[in-house]
């Protein structure tokens, strides 16, 4: 995520907290947040799908996606 679009989740936040958003705002806020979410989730398993563990007898397996 761009660090501008940070910047700006950010300043919404102060924002709200002290005089509070307009109905536009929020709505905008809503969707940054979901998109920091998302990127962030999407950072987190292409990290995880890079992880291997490595056993004391040195064998080595790869972290696979649980199927719920």
């Amino acid at each position: 995520m761009e660090q501008k679009k940070i910047d700006r989740i950010n300043f919404l936040a102060r924002k709200s907290r002290e005089e509070g958003l307009t109905e536009e705002e929020k709505k905008e806020q809503a969707v940054l947040r979901r998109e920091y979410i998302d990127s962030y989730k999407r950072s987190l398993e292409i990290q995880l799908n890079n992880t291997t563990i490595l056993y004391e007898d040195g064998t080595k397996k790869k972290l696979k996606k649980k199927d719920n």
